[in-house]
């Protein structure tokens, strides 16, 4: 460890969490004897912290949390569980089992989530042990979705192209198995493994004995598509196709989009592309990332533990220096990529060996049923007949893939069956949230409940203005960690309090650009009223092809950032009202 690491982590106190981890029997904590203890809901205190490290959070109905204190009753706890899929791809019998776990032990719809898994919502304490194992019996597990631990590897979802796929796909796999903790706590607590008799704590090859600074997160992208929002993570990987096959990645370091309002020392980074290295190199490229932001991240101070930080304080040169060190040879210089869209292409598609795909827009990530739109019911018929995939999208959607030619007639006819071969606005399908409230306990705001019904009243805007058609994205969250990645939307919204929002403008709309503060604190009608005429000057003055931040930006309504700017801070509006 460097005089720079032992002046952040040896010279100023640690924060609470890395005692929880150093003192946790890899991960173990009281979990069992917890679950065991029928007299409250919850967990003791430190095993919360532990059990994310298990995809498990504990939380609770904050709807009810007045009426419950009035009543002096313990809080309505639940937990959530977060399954680990890396790169979203599942089978139809995966499929059918988690819809079976979210109706008999959860709250009976299924979230996909920006990180291409599926969370369940809502199952309580004596129903968390049968829902794991329900999860491993699928051949699935919830193992580092949460904790200071690599999380979900993600990529981009592209079927069509059978080839590239199948590759960034293994590879998401590859680095998801090769970064998992090597302690057995999961095994042992949730499908009773036998401990092995006077076993000592397992030994962490990479992540030693406290875990990561923070979480570390991953992401696999193949221009010209950018649904993953590679620059928004600690590592990003761009596939360089030459010829119709991968010739290596692009390596983005230093990406994240969680801030905290009012602390300008937080703020939102897009990462940055620091070299290349063939595809046989990547295991060997992302753990040594991994190494050197354990060892160099911040432990003392949790809201500064992440990469971007890291390589705030030190330098990217100095970054650059550390992990060619010790890789034992440097990163060739970035090949020339195009991105063009962060969005996913709905509907229908033909892939290049002849199966078809179909990518199903689903609202926020929420498969619930609908009088109109029976998601819940519909792909569970689709999931009963479909030999293919199911892949979850970073945006939230699902692609049935891998359809044969005669096969889609049947396919078809189910969507039209239950309400889900109808069209979306061009708003709605560029739109993303979190979950934020009732359940998240760090929402300051609603989203998911919320974000409807704004894109409905802005339809109504952009429509008459004749606007209808144009892709614009949009992204809420209910509180500033970012969840649904606003800060790179061309619109985003970060709760502040309940019903209101600080609205962001300018990011760009194939992900790499952040956007920026456009107006403190606003509501619903004065959203309306900054968005309003924007569409209406954009309807009026656009140039052709021009997307609706580019136009912004020329026209003077933002600034545009500062050339090599990576980051934006949460400071007064750029400028006046």
């Amino acid at each position: 460890m460097s005089t720079e690491s032992a002046t952040v982590n040896e010279l100023k106190k640690l924060s609470p969490n890395e005692a929880i981890k150093a003192a946790s029997h890899a991960l173990r904590g009281t979990i069992a004897e917890g679950l065991e203890r029928q007299i409250t809901g919850s967990l003791a205190d430190d095993d919360t912290q532990l059990t994310k490290f298990h995809g498990i959070y504990q939380q609770d109905d904050r709807d009810l949390r007045a009426e419950r204190g009035r009543k002096r009753m313990e809080k309505a706890f639940s937990f959530m569980a977060r399954v680990r899929i890396p790169g979203g791809v599942l089978t139809g019998p995966q499929w059918l089992k988690m819809d079976e776990l979210a109706t008999t032990r959860a709250n009976g719809t299924l979230r996909l989530t920006t990180r291409q898994t599926i969370q369940f919502h809502g199952i309580i304490k004596t129903n968390l042990k049968p829902a794991i194992r329900a999860i491993s019996d699928a051949l699935l597990d919830t193992i580092a979705a949460c904790g200071d631990v690599n999380r979900n590897v993600i990529c981009t979802a592209n079927p069509y192209q059978t080839a590239i796929h199948a590759e960034v796909f293994a590879v998401s796999q590859a680095i998801s198995g090769h970064l998992l903790p090597r302690s057995r706590a999961w095994h042992e607590i949730w499908i009773d493994e036998e401990k092995i008799a006077g076993g000592e704590t397992e030994e962490e090859p990479i992540y030693g004995r406290t875990y990561m600074p923070r979480k570390f997160k991953i992401a696999v992208t193949v221009p010209p598509h950018n649904d993953v929002d590679v620059f928004a993570h600690d590592l990003g990987l761009i596939a360089i196709v030459e010829n119709g096959k991968i010739a290596g990645y692009n390596v983005v370091v230093g990406g994240g989009m969680g801030m905290t309002h009012g602390e300008p020392e937080t703020f939102p980074r897009t990462g940055d592309v620091i070299g290349f290295c063939s595809s046989d190199k990547v295991l060997q490229v992302a753990e040594q990332v991994v190494a050197v932001q354990r060892d160099f991240g911040d432990r003392s101070d949790r809201k500064q533990a992440r990469l971007k930080y890291t390589i705030e304080r030190l330098g990217l040169d100095w970054f650059q220096n550390e992990l060619h060190d010790r890789l034992g040879f440097e990163l060739a210089p970035a090949r020339s990529v195009l991105l063009t869209s962060s969005g996913d292409r709905l509907g229908w598609q033909q892939g290049d060996d002849g199966d078809f795909h179909y990518a199903l827009f689903v609202e926020n990530g929420r498969v619930a049923d609908l009088p109109a739109r029976r998601l819940l019911t519909g792909l569970r018929a689709i999931a009963s007949v479909h030999g293919g995939e199911m892949i979850i999208t970073a945006n939230q959607n699902v692609v049935l893939a891998r359809i044969p030619p005669d096969q889609r007639a049947t396919i078809e006819a189910l969507l039209e069956q239950h309400g889900l071969s109808g069209g979306v606005g061009a708003l709605r399908k560029n739109a993303m949230a979190c979950v934020a409230l009732p359940t998240c306990g760090l929402a300051l705001a609603e989203s998911e409940r919320y974000l409807p019904d704004l894109v409905a009243a802005l339809e109504e805007r952009l429509a008459a203005v004749g606007l209808s058609s144009q892709e614009i994205s949009i992204r809420m969250t209910g509180c500033p960690n970012g969840c649904a990645r606003p800060y790179l939307a061309e619109i985003g919204l970060v709760g502040r309090t309940p019903g209101v929002y600080h609205l962001y403008l300018g990011g760009s709309f194939d992900g790499t650009r952040l956007n920026k503060l456009f107006r403190r604190d606003v509501d619903h009608d004065q959203i309306l009223a900054e968005l309003t005429p924007l569409f209406a000057d954009y309807a009026g003055r656009r140039n052709p092809d021009e997307h609706f931040s580019d136009f912004l930006i020329r026209a003077g309504h933002i600034r545009p950032t500062t050339a090599g700017a990576r980051f934006h801070l949460d400071l007064e509006p750029e400028l006046e009202a």
